[in-house]
């Protein structure tokens, strides 16, 4: 069906004589969605709040209704495959990660059996930061640690002793491996270590969150609270009747969703109203997780991965104005093209941000971006917000002043917050099922 204006288009009703408008079918999936919305919304008791409403709403639509995800970004990848090929595969596909099919998993295998986890931008990050720490203690003087040439190679090894710190941050860690040298990634990704390492490996030990996937008949409300309050990515759908994945719901799918619902009253009940009228952003500028441009860029992932965050501001030197953006996803710039950095004596945030720039235009890849730096300002309206988010395909937008320093941070977290809330006993015994991070998970 051709594109329409709007999400939907009204026409008069032929053959009853009322003259009342009918809506004919939405141009998206994502919008149709809205209006099965709209349509439960209509018939709710007129004493619930806003939020009681969408709760029985989302409650009332299995996730199954929830649009499947484009075919290129469909993609399952086998444990034995290596953690060098896994970042090539997620970053060509431009998704942040992919459920791990068990190569030795039977063809009857129930899909607890058959897949054993994901395998994430996020957990690669997890899995360098332990190797980072493992140089920190090589390279700190005295400590000995069981880290070996034998193990990562000499040239790894080199490059974390020739570590580059910046001023602020030699001054509390000054042997630390994330002021990395502008060799150490490109020596890691030649090593045996890094060409050798399966995404079975860090499939299970180095994870974001827990393994957990809905199954068909789960609702809508239920995904969008794992999304928000449980701080889940990605959320596999499993059809256990065929004991696969069938579909991933991701936080960018959600924003598209409800970038589709603009103009549906449901939606604009909130919508249109300013950040400000909804207590928005939350989290305030002394709480936002941030990173100086003279820090190194490993800092940056480490507090990512410390406070749980997908992304962090990069702070100009001794200011309070955000001159860049960089997004766990971002790893994989360190990854495929390491021997971009090697120019520099150590690789800072603002190195960082330089030298991809540098290679995105030099390469015209379309297919890769680096997580821009989307701002707002708090007279935005929460649909203007949402649109500006789903153009870009990324999740958190900085709030700032009229002079352009930061004042907090939107995430999806925080709008899915204001649409519905996790009633008192909702999830019961949910999370039994979930597959239990191991014992020597590193996350």
């Amino acid at each position: 069906m051709g594109m329409m204006e709007g999400k939907h288009k009204v026409i008069n009703g032929s053959g009853s004589g009322s003259g009342s408008p009918r809506v004919e079918t939405p141009r998206s999936p994502e919008a149709m969605v809205g209006m099965h919305v709209e349509d439960l919304w209509d018939v709710q008791e007129p004493q619930l709040t806003p939020t009681e409403k969408l709760n029985a709403c989302f409650e009332s639509i299995p996730v199954s209704d929830f649009p499947p995800a484009p075919s290129s970004q469909v993609l399952e990848i086998k444990s034995d495959t290596s953690v060098a090929e896994a970042v090539k595969l997620l970053s060509s596909h431009r998704i942040l990660g992919a459920p791990v099919v068990d190569v030795e998993a039977s063809d009857d295998a129930s899909w607890i059996d058959r897949y054993i986890g994901i395998v994430e931008f996020a957990g690669i990050v997890v899995w360098i930061l332990h190797q980072s720490e493992k140089m920190e203690g090589f390279n700190a003087p005295g400590v000995m640690t069981s880290f070996s040439e034998d193990s990562f190679g000499p040239a790894v090894a080199a490059a974390a002793a020739n570590s580059m710190s910046s001023p602020r941050y030699r001054s509390s860690h000054p042997e630390s491996p994330t002021a990395t040298a502008g060799n150490f990634f490109e020596a890691l990704t030649s090593s045996d270590l890094y060409k050798n390492t399966k995404v079975r490996d860090i499939a299970g030990s180095f994870r974001w969150a827990p393994f957990l996937a809905l199954q068909t008949s789960n609702s809508f409300l239920t995904m969008l609270l794992l999304l928000s309050k449980y701080r889940m990515k990605s959320i596999p759908v499993v059809d256990v009747g065929e004991s696969k994945i069938n579909n991933i719901i991701t936080q960018a799918s959600v924003i598209h969703m409800l970038e589709e619902c603009s103009g549906l009253p449901w939606f604009e009940s909130l919508g249109s109203k300013k950040l400000s009228d909804l207590g928005l952003p939350l989290m305030g500028s002394n709480r936002i997780v941030k990173v100086y441009e003279d820090e190194p860029v490993l800092q940056a992932f480490k507090l990512m991965r410390e406070k749980g965050v997908g992304g962090v501001p990069i702070i100009e030197q001794d200011g309070t104005k955000a001159v860049g953006n960089i997004s766990i996803r971002d790893i994989q710039f360190l990854l495929i093209a390491p021997e971009i950095y090697r120019e520099y004596r150590s690789i800072t945030a603002k190195n960082f941000l330089s030298a991809v720039k540098k290679y995105l235009e030099g390469q015209q890849k379309d297919s890769l971006t680096l997580s821009g730096l989307v701002t707002c300002k708090r007279s935005a309206t929460l649909n203007e917000v949402i649109v500006k988010l789903d153009e870009v395909e990324l999740h958190r937008i900085y709030v700032v002043d009229d002079h352009g320093n930061l004042e907090g941070v939107i995430t999806l977290r925080d709008i899915i917050s204001k649409l519905v809330h996790e009633p008192r006993g909702y999830f019961g015994d949910f999370f039994d099922g979930v597959l239990p991070l191991p014992a020597n998970s590193r996350v």
